[in-house]
């Protein structure tokens, strides 16, 4: 087996940073230590003097587009983006053409990535109004978990039948991830606007047709009717101050039945952004105040709010560059999140400590994913090295995704990933992508779903 050494680390685990060193032995960290020497000449030394050592980020929202929607990106192309930002797993939507919404269409996709991911993977069933048979066979210990829209966003897959809803809350053990934002009222307000502007909407007002109330409707009815039925329930991206109060920080996170994440944009971006970014910010949920903005941050760290992840929807740069109600929400971020997190811990926001609580532990803890997320002997060695004092620009001819563009285009980030391991292997060093493909199927330890 191949042993690679990791010293000098500021290893960042479980809310402490100590200095020290890492062992890996073939796919496994096997020791940590204050010093450890090598353990034979084929060891291979690398000195991480001023780095800090992290878990390989687990972001459990992702749109890599495939099957069906290529011509804007790939499993292949956005997990090489995942792991030059840091990202070693991921977990993915299933509004793909087709979407994954039987069993058979799920594995699929899990075949696909088997033969092209640099990152680990997992995927979500997508449940519809009229699947739930296909639902319940999910098979806990191997897929991540049911994904719901509330709200229409990329592909039609919105489930509006209440009952039906009830139905599928009260029918598996399995984490239920929703996408709150109630249907009729963004329609009502979409209609108003159309009536004031036709097609050509100011983007300025995304916020105000998918709005607060929007969000809070639908938030709240996904949470009442989890407490009723006793599901576990993850809302994804938090968009709003009102949103977070429907959340407690009383209990550990291990016994929490209702989970929230906050994606990166949100926490970056506010509506005085859309004047220069246009529909280049234009996301679902809508960016929305400053006030929302600081409200997120404020829940993220008193832990209300208990992941970060990008939810990176990537589309070509003619697409987004249409007229509003043409121009599809959504954008890409996995190359540049956690540089993002570290710009505002640069800033005095966040601590790293926290960052990798809430991008590395909490994932792999939410969704039971086995041996990922901590530096622990034992674990699989998914671990990035970062370098805080390295600052860069991001430009297109630095920007891995397929659509080639983003949203920080123009940003110093300040801190570089400069070494990204998968199962062991170091497959991003400093610009250089190793060819071999190391992902694999992430596993869960759900015995009692």
């Amino acid at each position: 087996m191949s042993l690679t050494l990791i010293k000098n680390a500021k290893i960042v685990n479980e809310g402490e940073t100590i200095e020290g060193d890492v062992l890996i032995n073939g796919e496994y960290i096997v020791d940590i230590d204050s010093s450890i020497s090598p353990k034979s000449a084929n060891t291979t030394v690398i000195d991480a003097e001023g780095k800090y050592l992290i878990p390989g980020v687990i972001d459990d929202q992702v749109h890599f587009r495939e099957p069906g929607l290529t011509h804007k990106a790939t499993i292949r192309t956005e997990s090489k983006a995942a792991i030059a930002g840091g990202i070693t797993s991921f977990i993915e939507m299933p509004n793909t053409v087709p979407q994954a919404t039987t069993q058979k269409l799920l594995e699929k996709k899990f075949e696909i990535a088997s033969k092209n991911s640099y990152a680990n993977y997992s995927f979500m069933f997508g449940g519809t109004n009229d699947n739930l048979e296909e639902l319940i066979k999910t098979d806990p210990a191997n897929v991540a978990g049911i994904k719901l829209f509330l709200g229409s966003s990329t592909g039609n897959m919105l489930v509006d039948n209440d009952a039906i809803l009830e139905k599928i809350f009260s029918s598996t053990k399995m984490l239920i991830a929703v996408h709150c934002e109630d249907e009729q009222t963004i329609k009502n307000n979409l209609a108003s606007y159309l009536k004031e502007y036709g097609e050509d909407i100011p983007i300025e007002i995304h916020p105000k047709i998918r709005s607060e109330q929007a969000c809070y409707l639908s938030s709240s009815k996904a949470i009442e009717l989890a407490k009723k039925t006793g599901a576990r329930l993850h809302v994804f991206h938090l968009s709003t101050e009102k949103e977070t109060h429907l959340f407690t920080n009383k209990i550990p996170l291990e016994k929490k039945q209702i989970t929230a994440e906050v994606c990166v944009h949100h926490l970056w971006f506010d509506e005085s952004d859309y004047e220069k970014k246009g529909a280049f910010i234009k996301w679902n949920p809508a960016i929305k105040t400053k006030e929302d903005k600081e409200g997120l941050w404020k829940a993220l760290l008193n832990d209300k709010i208990d992941v970060i992840a990008s939810d990176h929807a990537p589309h070509t740069l003619e697409e987004k560059q249409q007229v509003y109600t043409k121009a599809p929400s959504g954008g890409p971020l996995v190359q540049h999140a956690l540089p993002a997190l570290l710009q505002a811990h640069r800033k005095g926001k966040i601590s790293v400590e926290k960052i990798v609580e809430k991008m590395c532990h909490n994932p792999a803890k939410i969704f039971k994913i086995k041996k990922r997320g901590f530096i622990k002997k034992g674990y699989y060695a998914d671990l990035v090295l970062v370098d805080l004092y390295s600052p860069w620009t991001v430009t297109k001819d630095n920007i891995l995704y397929k659509c080639g563009w983003s949203p920080f285009e123009g940003t110093t980030f300040y801190s570089k990933i400069t070494h990204t391991f998968v199962n062991g292997y170091l497959a991003y060093y400093n610009g250089v992508f190793h060819d071999e493909l190391n992902g694999k199927r992430l596993q869960f330890d759900r015995t009692n779903e």
